[in-house]
């Protein structure tokens, strides 16, 4: 029998962009903040409330013109996505029996996504990762069960990843191929289309001028990328 609990959402945004040299929160894409797509990607996937981790900017989410979204500062933002996840968590009302975590970096996610997550989390599963081309990687769904060791494993740049590997018995992948992208921005010139190293090493692919026009089409907008393991889910 499956959860029927509220479940809500935690947007990741308290990054400084040190690549980019902008808080990527703040960064605009296709004309909208990240933090504001994240948002709406949580939103309409079907979470309540939406919890926005902020940290070296601050996050008006007044103007988005969704309900149920409030802001937490991260104070310690700047040791990395561990800490933002930690507070993220505990931010969460006791109402909330789960949470769909996402990374404000990955905006070409689309809300299907989330959805197939809670339905996962409906059906049973307590942890329920997004899978593209089979590859683990964004958005995450995490039962309030693991909550506590969710947080006590995040350190440093090390999201949820730690507890995905020492309980692989418990992620169920929700294909998402036809949900979105989870290719993220980590640079301006992956922003306006220049070629940009990859996490392995290997460089992107580049985009095209009609690829860049085309900012609707996420599938032609940014390269997916390849060869991802566990090791990059959840941070």
């Amino acid at each position: 029998m499956g959860e029927t609990g509220q479940v809500a959402g935690v947007l990741l945004a308290a990054g400084g962009g040190s690549r980019m040299g902008t808080p990527k929160a703040l960064v605009e894409f296709a004309g909208e903040r990240l933090a504001d797509r994240g948002v709406r990607l949580l939103a309409e996937g079907g979470c309540r409330p939406v919890v926005v981790v902020e940290g070296a900017a601050e996050i008006s989410t007044a103007e988005i013109g969704v309900e149920g979204v409030m802001t937490v500062h991260n104070p310690d933002w700047e040791s990395g996505m561990g800490s933002s996840l930690q507070v993220g968590l505990r931010s969460l009302p006791g109402t909330a029996h789960g949470a769909v975590i996402a990374l404000v970096d990955q905006p070409l996610v689309r809300p299907a996504a989330v959805r197939r997550l809670i339905e996962a989390f409906r059906c049973g599963a307590t942890v329920a990762v997004a899978t593209y081309g089979s590859a683990p990687r964004n958005p995450v769904l995490i039962a309030r069960g693991h909550f506590t060791e969710v947080a006590a494993l995040a350190a440093g740049d090390v999201g949820a990843r730690l507890f995905l590997r020492a309980h692989p018995e418990l992620v169920v992948k929700v294909p998402c191929d036809d949900a979105g992208d989870p290719a993220d921005i980590d640079t301006s010139e992956r922003r306006s289309g220049r070629r940009a190293p990859s996490g392995n090493g290997r460089p992107r692919s580049r985009m095209t001028g009609r690829m860049a026009r085309r900012a609707t089409s996420p599938r032609r907008l940014l390269e997916a990328q390849a060869d991802f393991s566990i090791s990059e889910v959840g941070g």
